[in-house]
């Protein structure tokens, strides 16, 4: 299969387009590098340096003419689209708009999107199901949100399938520690350094913690199967920051200070995600235990 992933270049969309070519398909990858580093890629992957808002994407779409579309790309910093929303909604919903009308022009069969847990905002009940309330407490969460909506009108308009993931807290080798980087990678660098962890608040947030590879077999599925619905992509499993900064020190076999510093604003104090849905429809289930991930992502760095 012929297939298209925006932001291939970067965390999850780089293990994406290593299991696509594992599994037979001819890739190719748009990405504007901000996030993304061509280095992820192998050398058989033609990478088209564009942004998505802009129309030289159309170069690629031409040139490839993909029969699928995993649109990975977005602005991703919660508060830089608090600081600026005119710039968060230009790439994350005008860019994906921009991305659906090349779907519409060259004939694509679908499109998978990854949403986010952001949506939900604190949650009214636990485990969070696809049909929870939202509560969208930021410009990110409300334009990845959007693009939810403008996948359904172009099914409905032009027959281009979709399937929409929503991650959990996504982990594992090649996460940024820098900027919103997740705390696994965080700690994984400071243990690496031999320096304290930070800890916002008492450490007894709650979150679930969902390892990379287990995320790309999601994808595959979805490839032929899971079309025009919604599916969390999680494990289920309540862990709290200090049980991972605890769990994270024994598999480094190291001791480092603990510092724990005022709660940050906005920060949700609990959220799992059940995926019963996507176990139900196709029989994914997560492979990776928390301690199995933490030690594959440990050896990385």
């Amino acid at each position: 299969m012929n297939i298209l992933v925006t932001g291939g270049a970067g965390f999850i969309g780089s293990h994406v387009v290593k299991s696509l070519l594992e599994h037979g398909h001819k890739v190719s990858v748009i990405d504007n590098m901000v996030h993304g580093n061509s280095s992820n890629l192998p050398d058989e992957v033609n990478i088209y340096k564009y942004d998505i808002s802009e129309a030289e994407i159309e170069n690629a779409f031409k040139i490839e003419r993909p029969e699928v579309v995993i649109h990975n790309a977005a602005q991703i910093s919660v508060a830089d689209s608090v600081k600026d929303p005119l710039y968060d909604a230009k790439v994350n919903v005008l860019g994906s708009i921009n991305i659906l009308e090349m779907c519409r022009k060259y004939a694509v069969r679908k499109v998978i999107y990854p949403a986010s847990a952001a949506i939900f905002g604190e949650p009214k009940y636990l485990p969070i199901d696809e049909k929870h309330p939202l509560n969208m407490i930021s410009s990110y969460g409300v334009s990845k949100h959007t693009v939810e909506h403008y996948l359904n009108v172009y099914k409905k308009l032009y027959n281009i399938n979709y399937t929409v993931l929503r991650y959990s807290n996504v982990y594992g080798p090649g996460q940024d520690s820098s900027g919103e980087g997740g705390v696994v990678s965080i700690f994984a660098e400071k243990l690496t350094k031999g320096e304290p962890l930070c800890i916002y608040g008492n450490g007894n947030q709650i979150r679930d913690f969902v390892y990379v590879k287990d995320v790309t077999e999601a994808n595959i599925l979805a490839l032929n199967s899971l079309d025009n619905d919604i599916y969390n992509v999680s494990t289920n499993t309540k862990t709290t920051i200090n049980d991972l900064a605890k769990l994270m020190c024994e598999a480094y076999g190291k001791e480092v200070e603990i510092m724990h510093k005022g709660e940050r604003a906005g920060d949700i104090f609990e959220s799992y995600m059940s995926y019963d849905k996507i176990y139900n429809a196709c029989g994914w289930k997560p492979k990776y235990d928390l301690k199995l991930g933490i030690k594959e992502t440990i050896q990385s760095f």
